[in-house]
C-alpha cells in the first residue's frame, strides 16, 4: 500500500519548485515528512515547522489531507525566505504564544500565512486550469475523431 509520503512527496517538490521561483529563493530548503500517530491524535499537535539553522521544512503528515500538507509547506517556505533575507536571529523566543507577544514574530507569521496561502492557491489554480484545458482538448479530439469515423463508415455503407 502506498503511504501518504509516497503520494505527497513528488507533488510537494513541484510546489517547492513553484515557490522557489516565485519568491526568488537562492537556496532550496530541505523537505522532510514525519509520520507520527501520537501527534496526529492531539487536537493542537504539530503540523509543520521550519528550522532556520538547518534550513529544513519538516511536515507532519499522519491523518492530514494532502491539500493541508501542501498548504503547510507553502507557509514554511515563506519562513525559509524570511531566514534567507536575514529576518531570523538567535534570540527569538518561539515558546507558546510567541506570535501574540513579539510584534516582529507576529508580523513574520502574518506574512507566512498570507503569502504562503496565496502562493499555494495560485499554484493549485494553475494546475486545475491546465488540467481543465487538457481535458477540453482531449474531449474535442475524441469528438472530432468519432465524427470522422462515423462519416467514413457512412461513406463506406453508401458505396
Amino acid at each position: 500500500m502506498k503511504s501518504i509520503i509516497d503520494h505527497i512527496e513528488p507533488i510537494a517538490h513541484k510546489l517547492v519548485d513553484h515557490c522557489q521561483q516565485k519568491m526568488a529563493l537562492s537556496e532550496r530548503p530541505g523537505l522532510f515528512f514525519i509520520e507520527d500517530d501520537h501527534n496526529a491524535r492531539k487536537t493542537f499537535g504539530k503540523t509543520a515547522y521550519y528550522d532556520p539553522s538547518s534550513k529544513d521544512v519538516v511536515v507532519f503528515v499522519t491523518g492530514r489531507h494532502s491539500k493541508d500538507i501542501l498548504r503547510s509547506i507553502a507557509h514554511e517556505l515563506v519562513h525559509h525566505m524570511q531566514n534567507l533575507r536575514g529576518d531570523f536571529d538567535d534570540s527569538m523566543d518561539t515558546s507558546p504564544g510567541y506570535a501574540q507577544k513579539d510584534p516582529k514574530l507576529r508580523k513574520m507569521e502574518a506574512e507566512a500565512y498570507l503569502m504562503g496561502n496565496m502562493l499555494f492557491r495560485d499554484w493549485e489554480d494553475g494546475i486545475k486550469s491546465r488540467n481543465l484545458q487538457e481535458s477540453k482538448e482531449k474531449s474535442k479530439m475524441n469528438i472530432d475523431t468519432i465524427k470522422k469515423l462515423v462519416r467514413n463508415k457512412i461513406i463506406d455503407i453508401l458505396k
